[in-house]
């Protein structure tokens, strides 16, 4: 059975206890956090999650980018994000960390006959992922690719890319593919067909409706997407994501009645 998990943005509360005190009682199994400034959140947050009985689902760098830039210094920046994201995913036991490549247009100049802008970002990505799959082993935590839609990226945006990324690292065990359902909606031919081809390279999956809200208030098929999940034997994380009201946090009763919705499509 998959485990379902809520972002922490999407929790109310005022305290990081609060927060996951929430996600508890409405039953959620764990949550997950930004990466952004984790790093002096640690200590509260591992507190919360063993009062709370709660698992760290895993990390997502956000809208970080600067891994595919033209300049070393903003890459080697970028870089360490990741690596002080995969540590502190060891320092909660979460299991990804997920990131996209690369948000907007690309930098990098186009070589032309020599390699092409898209041929660069390609080679740059590449060396990331050797370069830091073997710390992604030594920390027990995968890094997950996230394609996004077209609109956001000019780089990656389907599952098959991204499986492409994970052979050209060896098919690393730590090196996966986060799917989100919003993008997929966007991008896949086939959503479903996707999740089949991919599944096994799958750590988290995303949940948001076709308009980016909570799954229900959109029209994507998500009884079908649970009954795919099932028939595969997809046992990841699902994550609860949503942008709606300014990407603030959600009611209670909202996620109550997005639960209730999830269940009904044997999704929690």
């Amino acid at each position: 059975m998959p485990k379902l998990a809520v972002q922490e943005s999407l929790l109310p509360g005022a305290t990081v206890d609060q927060r996951l005190a929430g996600a508890r009682e409405l039953g959620f199994a764990g949550v997950e956090f930004a990466a952004a400034n984790l790093d002096d959140r640690i200590d509260e947050i591992h507190a919360a999650l063993t009062m709370h009985d709660l698992a760290a689902a895993g990390i997502h760098m956000g809208r970080a980018d600067g891994w595919l830039a033209a300049d070393m210094p903003t890459r080697d920046q970028a870089a360490d994000s990741l690596r002080r994201a995969l540590a502190c995913a060891l320092d909660l036991e979460a299991a990804y960390v997920s990131f996209a490549p690369q948000y907007g247009a690309s930098d990098l100049p186009d070589l032309t006959p020599f390699a092409s802008a898209m041929d660069l970002q390609k080679e740059l990505l590449i060396w990331l992922l050797r370069g830091v799959s073997d710390l992604a082993q030594a920390m027990d935590a995968a890094l997950a690719l996230l394609p996004v839609n077209r609109y956001e990226t000019a780089f990656l945006t389907s599952l098959e890319g991204a499986a492409y990324f994970r052979r050209q690292a060896g098919d690393h065990d730590k090196i996966t593919i986060a799917a989100n359902t919003f993008h997929m909606a966007l991008e896949e031919e086939n959503l479903l067909a996707s999740l089949r081809a991919h599944h096994e390279s799958i750590s988290v999956i995303y949940l948001a409706d076709s308009n980016r809200r909570l799954p229900g208030r959109g029209v994507l098929p998500f009884a079908d997407i649970g009954e795919t999940l099932r028939s595969i034997g997809y046992e990841g994380w699902l994550v609860l994501e949503s942008v709606e009201a300014g990407g603030g946090r959600v009611s209670r009763a909202d996620l109550a009645e997005c639960l209730e919705f999830l269940r009904r499509s044997n999704l929690a």
